[in-house]
């Protein structure tokens, strides 16, 4: 076993056979805690903490109160100009999806409600869901579509697709407006995503119409800043290109 030496801290040591742990459990992987490493190198809890942190700050590990210490995931990637479900976006990366339904039911929201297009006083239906990515959270959504479309609470939605439910109902999405923000995630979202506070948030808001220019979905999504990447592209304006330099 490595040790340390009077030009090598403790500390650095630990550092050092942790990345090799991190390169052997490849992302998602859980790490052994604080105590069992001061306890495999003879050294004080602070020391192996150190440690922990020093991979924390360069955006190696990620560490959780409740799950302890695991390899940072993987960011997975989405293109702005493709509406596809993110069920069908970690498919295609070779994850598995799952979700945790948090709330599903009718009940009065004014904004979403105005937001689809009806009167503010017309209940909607209120679906919020935690994302997974191979077990990993990556998102809390809510989603608000109209009140006719109850239906698809029938569905499977831990295991399947909110948009395939829609298609079944004879509303497939065909067209997203919206926008990203970002803000610092709640005492209780940090809870669910499994992180530790202060930690960033990128916050997307989309509205959804389907093939008959109906509005049938406003959903805000939460995604882990650290784990989520939104690819964009642009084009030069016309003017730019023919404006002397």
């Amino acid at each position: 076993m490595p040790t340390a030496s009077a030009s090598r801290p403790m500390y650095e040591v630990i550092e050092e056979w942790l990345v090799e742990q991190c390169e052997t459990l490849g992302p998602g992987g859980n790490l052994p805690s604080e105590v069992a490493v001061a306890e495999r190198f003879g050294a004080s809890r602070m020391t192996a903490r150190r440690a922990f942190q020093n991979l924390a700050e360069k955006g190696l590990i990620e560490r959780h109160r409740r799950i302890g210490s695991r390899v940072r995931p993987a960011p997975l990637h989405r293109q702005d100009s493709v509406l596809r479900p993110l069920t069908d976006e970690m498919r295609r990366r070779g994850l598995t999806p799952t979700s945790r339904l948090i709330h599903a039911g009718l009940g009065p929201n004014p904004l979403a409600a105005q937001q689809l297009g009806l009167p503010a006083t017309e209940w909607v239906l209120t679906i919020q869901r935690l994302r997974f990515a191979d077990g990993t959270p990556v998102a809390l959504e809510t989603a608000c579509l109209p009140n006719d479309f109850a239906d698809v609470l029938e569905e499977d939605l831990e295991q399947g697709s909110l948009h395939a439910a829609l298609a079944h109902l004879g509303r497939t999405p065909a067209r997203a407006t919206g926008h990203v923000t970002a803000r610092l995630a709640t005492d209780e979202e940090a809870d669910l995503l499994e992180l530790d506070p202060p930690a960033a948030l990128l916050v997307e808001s989309r509205l959804i119409v389907d093939s008959t220019g109906r509005r049938v979905e406003s959903t805000q999504s939460a995604y882990v800043g650290s784990r989520w990447v939104l690819d964009t592209g642009a084009y030069g304006a016309p003017s730019s290109l023919t404006s002397p330099a």
